[in-house]
This record gives C-alpha cells, structure tokens and sequence, in this order.
C-alpha cells in the first residue's frame, strides 16, 4: 500500500532527542551555512545520509562475491551524483557527512558557482526561476545536482544579478520586523 502515490510517506525523521543542546546549535549552524527555509531539510538530508550508510553497511555484511556484484551499482550512484569519487571505498560512504549531502543541492552549487553572497539569496534566486541547467529552468532548490549538470548550471541569460541582489536587499528592508 505504501507504494501507491496518493498515500506516500514521509522523506524525514525526527531526531530522537530534538532538546539535545548540542545538536540544536550544530542544526542552526547548518541551517544558516546551507540557507535551508526550516529544519525539515536538514532532517531530509540526514535521512538521506541514513539511507545511504545503511545501504554500505549492509553491503559490508554480505559475503565478498555477492558484494563485489552489488557494491558497483551503490559507488556508482554515489559517484554520479558526487558524494563520492570513482575509486572510492565503502569506508568511504560510511564517513558521509550531512554537509557533504547538502553541498550537492541546486541552491549551494548556484551559490558557489556563480559567488552569490548568502545562501538565502541563491535560494531565491533558484525559487523565482533565474537558475537553468542547461535549457531547463529549475525552480527547487534542494535539487540534488549531479555531476555532469554541474558544469551546466547557470543564470537565466535575461537575468541581471545586481538587478536581484538590489531587489532582494529592499525586500528585506521593506518588511516589518517581528517582535
């Protein structure tokens, strides 16, 4: 039943002790380098992680002959999207941090790629639609970019950076502070 689209499930997890005071400082730390909108992404993101340690873990428990028939297919698809490199271990896979999965979104390539100045500014920038990789425009920023799009991202050609970074510096000033 779980399969069925209109009844999906759930992408995140909470963590197991959310009033942890360390964890809590290390989340916000991440959410402001990352520019995430909420800790939902940050949460996505480390059951992302989970997934993928929990496939090399299971691959380490296999015999060698078996593993050595399903640990391409894993290195592969990790290469491919550039969390790991093409002669790399399981050992590897299993040290995977959560920045490492969240430096592959569309919104932190942009920002890198194109030296945008915060990271809230680059989410916006792929929200409104001025990011492309190659001749499609994408509107999400958590799109995990792999690395043959990496060399194709880039602005929209009618998009002015100056002329958004302007825009978004008065959105800022215009709104009405909280509190």
């Amino acid at each position: 039943m779980g399969d069925y689209p209109k009844n999906s499930r759930k992408m995140w997890r909470r963590p197991k002790r959310p009033l942890n005071y360390d964890l809590l400082n290390e989340e916000l730390y991440v959410l402001g380098t990352f520019g995430l909108k909420n800790k939902r992404e940050l949460w996505k993101a480390h059951t992302e992680l989970s997934r993928i340690r929990n496939q090399a873990r299971s691959l380490l428990a296999l015999t060698q002959e078996i593993r050595n028939k399903k640990e391409p297919t894993l290195m592969k698809s990790l290469a491919r999207i550039g969390l790991v490199t093409e002669n790399s271990t399981l050992d590897d896979v299993l040290n995977l941090k959560v920045t490492d999965v969240l430096s592959r979104r569309l919104q932190t390539v942009i920002q890198k790629k194109v030296s945008i100045k915060s990271p809230y500014l680059a989410r916006q920038t792929v929200v409104h639609g001025h990011v492309m990789i190659g001749e499609r425009v994408i509107t999400v920023p958590s799109y995990t970019v792999t690395v043959e799009e990496e060399n194709q991202v880039h602005l929209a050609p009618e998009v002015d950076l100056a002329k958004v970074t302007r825009q978004a510096a008065e959105t800022i000033k215009t709104e009405p502070q909280a509190g």
